[in-house]
């Protein structure tokens, strides 16, 4: 599968929405009220879905496929909060609406009307999700460093796939998408896991030159990925196993 000029816009969304969380609060910040970090990382998620009902409703399922990519992507890096808070609420979301609209969306010939209904239903729950986490009370602060991580390293996600398609160009955008987000979180990975941060440290160079060569090879990506993401997931792990101890 060939990038597409919307994948290019796709994976812009997504580094446009780790930016924005990024720039929101550093690793250790706090703030109080509406506009806490869990508050703003879950609204800013949302456009992705109405992106992809758009889509659809104009029948252009190429569009709302890379909408609803981006949507995945973006959703990877907060979904601790809802799963935390809500598993009735995270299982909807994710295995009843998410399941649906991405295998609707690799059909043949997808059902568009099915498809919009469910994104529409999707958007609804997810307003359902950004009203509760509004009302509730603060989590325990680990978890926006939990949903940095995870956000930081979400691209990262979308490389293998890509070079299992052949798409060696959307792998290089997935990558380049991740390295823009490890500055963000490289002291704090660095400070939690002096393994992990030499990792990833030694791996994106690695990564960058496997990925420029004429004929990338996918294993030899996938191990590199894999390496990198193994040690970020020993992060994101640990820090959730301290999250959820009792106070």
């Amino acid at each position: 599968m060939k990038l597409t000029q919307v994948t290019v816009v796709a994976l812009g969304v997504v580094a446009s929405f780790a930016a924005g969380v990024f720039a929101t609060q550093a690793p250790g910040a706090r703030v109080d009220a509406a506009e806490r970090f869990e508050v703003t990382s879950i609204k800013a998620v949302r456009p992705t879905l109405v992106k992809t009902i758009d889509a659809l409703k104009k029948g252009d399922t190429a569009k709302a496929k890379d909408a609803f990519e981006a949507y995945d992507t973006a959703w990877n890096g907060i979904e601790v909060y809802i799963n935390t808070r809500d598993k009735d609420m995270y299982n909807e979301l994710e295995k009843n609406y998410q399941t649906k609209i991405e295998e609707g969306l690799k059909a043949p010939k997808p059902d568009v009307p099915g498809l919009l209904s469910n994104a529409q239903a999707m958007l609804a729950k997810y307003d359902q999700a950004i009203a509760m986490v509004e009302k509730a009370a603060p989590l325990n602060p680990l978890y926006d460093d939990i949903a940095r991580v995870r956000t930081a390293r979400s691209p990262l996600r979308n490389v293998n796939p890509a070079m299992k398609e052949g798409d060696v160009a959307r792998a290089r955008k997935a990558f380049a998408a991740f390295r823009a987000n490890w500055p963000k979180i490289r002291d704090f990975v660095k400070m939690r896991s002096a393994d992990a941060y030499d990792t990833v440290e030694k791996g994106i160079p690695d990564l960058d030159a496997a990925l420029k060569g004429p004929q990338p090879s996918p294993d030899q990506v996938a191990g590199l990925v894999n390496g990198m993401m193994g040690k970020i997931n020993g992060v994101a792990f640990q820090l959730t196993t301290e999250a959820r101890k009792p106070a």
